[in-house]
């Protein structure tokens, strides 16, 4: 998949959307306080029908259709519970996403209890996803349009659907497809669009430009690593508008380097440059709803190869910021490309660093698949990602950056290492690690994520899914948010 931002692709996503007026279909979203003899718009019939099926609006995510007296299709019911049972969390207009999946081609409004309209819009997007660029032939969605009531931005949902369809395409498209050269192509199709510069370091030109860890951890692939930097301002803007500047891991794959993972646990590395992923499906919604920021997106995509000139466990990295790193393990490639990206961003002492990686295991271990590790020693900038978090349904939970664990990052020859010598608070050390080269940022967030839906969910399939984007950018744009 090499053309990144497909017109087709946005049309994909316009098309589940039909304007005002439009004869639909209703979903009825179902409380679980509701009665079936309390759903308004039915029929004595469709009543009986859904008693007769067993139908219980006090079971979230139970579906049924509707029939017209000819035995057609007059409409859904969907039950979504007492007001919490999104997925994975959040409010239940997010089970919209459940039926926009399953339901026949045709055109759908809302009716009942609809709290956030512009929410279950979202959803029905994120749900109506499909990856089926390698069927044969390829797969795509069949189209079920949502009719949108008057008020609801229609083009702000569709910048959200598409923004998050992206971050999804490139963790879904596997490394034959997608390397550091691939990641480049999508970062400039995305700066075309929206009127952003770029430029890009390449291969020894790392060296000469002083990046040379992720120099180091990409040198040993055939598809030379590179350092990727965009950067945007709304146009007509404030000249003081904040800055903001994303950084995104860029793994294409990750072998584990000659600490070589086993093969259970490079099927998924596809995957690693989830991070990346998440930078751009953010950076889109930021410029295509036009937010009055300074925006920087710095991308260290690489891949962690195996050959003769591969970095070695053991050896002494130079940093951007001068400081030394001793490799403990190759594995642990993540953390030593996004220190030297880290360490430019933080020379022009941006307003807000956000970092978002799949960094550790050890995070998925502590928080599952769902729930991306938040860092940061700033109390009030993690309440409200936390907070916007959970009204959008795309949540994270604050882990501790405890200096205790610093320690676990000295090293006997060098200035640190990169992992701890223990098998204890991985991701708490990488995080540390990271926070190293971070100094003179106003605010700074690490985001340890996992970047895959493990299982279909009434919010998209099972693959790919650029967590914590979504929520990231309902805290930017929210009255008194994050800058």
């Amino acid at each position: 998949m090499s053309d990144w931002l497909d017109p087709s692709r946005r049309r994909a996503v316009e098309e589940l959307y039909s304007a005002h007026g439009e004869t639909a279909l209703p979903i009825h979203l179902v409380g679980s306080d509701t009665a079936i003899d309390a759903i308004a718009g039915l029929t004595t019939a469709q009543r009986a029908w859904l008693t007769a099926n067993g139908f219980q609006s006090a079971i979230p995510k139970r579906q049924i259709g509707l029939p017209a007296a000819d035995g057609t299709l007059a409409g859904i019911a969907l039950a979504i519970g007492a007001g919490e049972t999104g997925e994975p969390c959040g409010p239940s207009d997010l089970l919209v996403g459940q039926v926009a999946q399953s339901c026949r081609p045709g055109c759908y409004s809302l009716a009942g209890k609809v709290t956030n309209v512009s929410l279950a819009a979202v959803a029905w997007g994120l749900g109506a996803y499909r990856f089926g660029n390698y069927k044969s032939p390829p797969q795509t969605s069949t189209v079920a349009r949502l009719r949108l009531p008057e008020g609801v931005d229609a083009a702000s949902v569709a910048a959200i659907v598409e923004a998050t369809w992206l971050g999804r395409d490139l963790i879904n498209t596997p490394a034959s497809d997608l390397g550091p050269a691939e990641l480049e192509a999508a970062a400039a199709a995305l700066a075309a669009r929206h009127g952003a510069d770029i430029e890009v370091t390449v291969g020894d030109d790392l060296l000469d430009r002083k990046f040379p860890m992720i120099h180091a951890v990409g040198r040993a692939s055939t598809r030379p690593p590179r350092l990727i930097d965009m950067t945007w301002s709304k146009p007509g803007g404030s000249a003081s508008a904040p800055r903001l500047t994303l950084v995104g891991k860029g793994i294409c794959f990750d072998t584990g380097g000659l600490d070589i993972k086993p093969a259970s646990g490079m099927l998924l590395m596809k995957k690693d440059m989830g991070g990346a992923a998440v930078a751009l499906s953010l950076a889109h919604m930021i410029m295509s709803h036009g937010l009055d920021v300074r925006l920087r997106v710095l991308i260290a995509a690489a891949e962690n190869s195996i050959d003769g000139n591969a970095f070695r466990p053991s050896d002494v990295l130079m940093s951007r910021a001068g400081l030394t790193v001793e490799v403990g393990n190759t594995d642990a490639e993540g953390r030593l490309v996004l220190a030297d990206a880290l360490a430019l961003a933080d020379e022009e002492g941006p307003d807000m660093l956000l970092c978002f990686a799949t960094l550790t295991g050890a995070a998925r271990v502590a928080l599952g698949p769902d729930l991306p590790a938040l860092f940061t020693d700033d109390a009030a900038l993690a309440d409200v990602l936390v907070d916007a978090g959970e009204r959008v349904g795309d949540p994270m939970w604050r882990m501790p950056l405890w200096r205790g664990y610093d320690r676990n990052l000295d090293s006997e020859v060098a200035d640190m290492g990169n992992v701890s010598d223990g098998p204890f608070a991985g991701a708490i050390t990488a995080a540390l690690f990271l926070r190293r080269f971070v100094g003179k940022a106003r605010q700074f967030a690490h985001f340890d994520l996992y970047g895959w839906r493990p299982s279909p969910r009434a919010l998209g399939p099972k693959g790919g899914e650029p967590q914590t984007a979504r929520a990231i950018f309902e805290a930017l744009r929210s009255e008194g948010g994050l800058l």
